[in-house]
């Protein structure tokens, strides 16, 4: 478990540099309003991960620890996309369809409202540590 965990660590610390690199990469030669950097990583990841997924089950090209490596590790700390992405294709290959579709909904949608809501909340907190006064933070 242990050798197992450190091959994924090692991974996922690959997988989060080599994004901090590529996201600043991007973002100095395409300096645009849409987020350019993560969207190209979420795409890019789910495309390795389905690579990485391919080699590994179907091929046969990818020992366990590479797979652990490549996919749960590096991509898990490249883009936590490609893990949603490669779930949400294992339930539709399952034939769990309407269970895919509520998963990816309730995803992205829960995913954006509990961004939002941390947000006002943590501005809330900061706000009233400062002041000692609860007003909202959109307001001031």
């Amino acid at each position: 478990m242990i050798r197992v965990s450190l091959i994924i660590g090692i991974g996922g610390f690959a997988g989060t540099i080599t994004r901090f690199l590529f996201h600043s990469l991007i973002s100095r030669f395409y300096p645009v309003a849409f987020p350019a950097g993560t969207f190209s990583i979420n795409l890019l990841g789910c495309l390795l991960i389905g690579v990485f997924y391919a080699l590994s089950e179907k091929e046969g090209l990818l020992p366990p620890e590479w797979r652990m490596f490549l996919t749960t590790g590096f991509c898990g700390g490249f883009t936590t996309l490609s893990a949603f992405s490669f779930e949400s294709v294992q339930l539709m290959n399952a034939g769990e369809y309407k269970l895919m579709i509520v998963y990816s909904f309730l995803t992205v949608v829960f995913g954006i409202l509990m961004t939002i809501s941390e947000i006002w909340l943590t501005k809330s907190i900061h706000h009233v540590r400062l002041t000692g006064k609860f007003v909202r933070p959109d307001k001031d």
